[in-house]
């Protein structure tokens, strides 16, 4: 993984985690809490869209990786909140 690699997972993670963070609760978690929930929705998202054959819907790229890792945040975030009060 090259530099700008990371710095662009670290973007979509941030993003989408900070996006997520807002419809759900209302707020954010700051930098690293958004990261983290951004990068494991990348892969809740990935994963989801793929079992329902939508893996393509949103195209490749770094607005289509933003979009994907919010899906699976938003689900993410909301089966925590299902489970505990966030």
């Amino acid at each position: 993984m090259t530099l700008l690699s990371i710095i662009i997972f670290l973007l979509v993670g941030g993003i989408s985690g900070w996006l997520a963070g807002l419809l759900i609760t209302g707020r954010g978690f700051g930098i690293v809490g958004d990261i983290i929930v951004g990068i494991i929705g990348a892969f809740i998202g990935g994963f989801v869209l793929l079992f329902f054959g939508l893996a393509g819907l949103f195209g490749a790229g770094i607005i289509g990786a933003v979009i994907v890792a919010f899906i699976g945040a938003v689900i993410l975030l909301s089966v925590i909140k299902l489970i505990k009060k966030i």
